[in-house]
């Protein structure tokens, strides 16, 4: 672990912890880019996974960048890493890395507790922009992704079936729906209806059983379809 100082505290720059220890030359880049803007720089690199919730705690980072691992028979550790490491400091913004390992790493990145989520494809701009959006509590998506999931469900989604099953939604069952898309935990939508998590709960359960869904993605996928979310918002 190579550790530069704390994060925003310090100097007023946002500190980003790059954990990418596979990818020597992506750590490379993405610390070139970071480092170039006046406005965020690199406080540390991980270079054993294993060490990414000490490493996040000693450099003080605002935001950490974390590959996502294929998976093996014991599952999958930057998943468990993700989710250990919003649990032990729920202030830091976390940004997944895509691995080519499966269409699930977005959806399972997210519910792990990733803020943002972005391919190795990804250029200068599109770090540097992930990096803002997720410091301002927003969640981002690489554009990539976001296209792919919008044409796939265009042509998978049979026309007239969006209007029914949303017309369907209560009010209620609506609003939830609309802050779940966007990555809102329980806690944060039930802090705004002033609800019990088990009552958001409940809720979204009941939109992802009306609606006929199974994740947050295809939730997400709903959502843009029928012009509940604005892409360009995300």
């Amino acid at each position: 672990m190579r550790t530069n100082g704390s994060g925003t505290s310090g100097n007023g720059r946002l500190g980003v912890l790059l954990a990418i220890p596979d990818f020597p030359m992506l750590t490379a880049g993405f610390r070139s880019v970071i480092d170039a803007e006046l406005d965020m720089r690199v406080v540390g690199v991980v270079d054993d996974r294993a060490d990414l919730r000490g490493e996040a705690e000693r450099s003080g980072a605002d935001v950490v960048i974390t590959e996502c691992l294929p998976f093996d028979r014991s599952g999958c550790s930057t998943f468990q890493g993700i989710e250990a490491l919003r649990a032990a400091h729920p202030a830091t913004r976390i940004i997944a890395l895509d691995h080519r390992c499966g269409s699930e790493q977005f959806s399972l990145a997210l519910k792990a507790g990733a803020d943002g989520f972005l391919t190795r494809e990804a250029g200068p701009a599109d770090i540097v922009t992930a990096i803002r959006c997720v410091h301002r509590g927003q969640t981002y998506v690489s554009p990539a992704i976001v296209t792919k999931m919008v044409n796939t469900y265009v042509l998978r989604s049979p026309e007239g079936l969006l209007e029914d099953a949303y017309a369907a939604l209560s009010d209620r069952e609506r609003e939830v729906l609309l802050l779940a898309a966007v990555g809102h935990t329980n806690r944060e939508i039930a802090k705004v209806f002033h609800l019990s998590e088990q009552t958001v709960h409940n809720y979204r359960a009941t939109v992802m059983e009306k609606l006929g869904l199974h994740d947050r993605v295809e939730l997400l996928k709903f959502a843009i379809r029928r012009g509940i979310v604005n892409i360009a918002d995300l």
